[in-house]
Parts: structure tokens; C-alpha cells; sequence
């Protein structure tokens, strides 16, 4: 039985057939700032920079950019973790 780092995730990686193919480049470029908040929002077509697909959904803030990706973080029930995504799994979201 496989235990690869996708197993267990068919229905959260998959598209609708409306939104098969690759992101807009706006999407693969976009920049956030340190402080700002962001939703992990995993984008299954592209495998660069992608976190787990145990953190999809969380919201967490921007800590710091690394490299072309940036660390996220996130509350986990009372632990804190730091996420290493890509800005095109990231989504901004307005808030404080």
C-alpha cells in the first residue's frame, strides 16, 4: 500500500472540468507581504512548492519570504507550525 506524500488526498487534488490546466500567470506571481494573512489553497497542476494536503483550508499569517516560496504560520490545535508553500497555494485574505 502506498504512503506517498499525495495518498489519501484524490478529492482534495482534484479540479472541476472548468478549472482543468494551469493557473493565470497572475496566480503563479503574485506577491504578500510579511504580516499579511493568506489561506493555503493547494493548486494540484502545479507540484513546485506545494505544502502537505493536511494543512489545505488553514489560514495563517505571512512570516517570511524563502527563496521564491514564502513560511506561513499556522495554528494547529494548540501547536503552532510553520508551512512552506509557493504564492500560487497561497490566497490573500482581508482581515487585521
Amino acid at each position: 500500500m502506498s504512503h506517498g506524500p499525495r495518498s489519501g488526498s484524490r478529492k482534495k487534488m482534484t479540479k472541476s472540468i472548468k478549472e482543468k490546466g494551469m493557473p493565470s500567470v497572475n496566480r503563479l506571481m503574485q506577491k504578500f507581504e510579511v504580516g499579511e494573512l493568506a489561506a493555503i489553497d493547494i493548486e494540484p497542476s502545479v507540484h513546485d512548492g506545494m505544502p502537505h494536503h493536511s494543512f489545505q483550508g488553514y489560514t495563517g499569517r505571512i512570516s517570511r519570504m524563502q527563496g521564491n516560496c514564502y513560511l506561513v504560520t499556522v495554528k494547529v490545535g494548540g501547536v503552532t507550525k510553520n508551512i512552506l508553500s509557493a504564492p500560487v497555494h497561497l490566497k490573500r485574505i482581508e482581515g487585521k
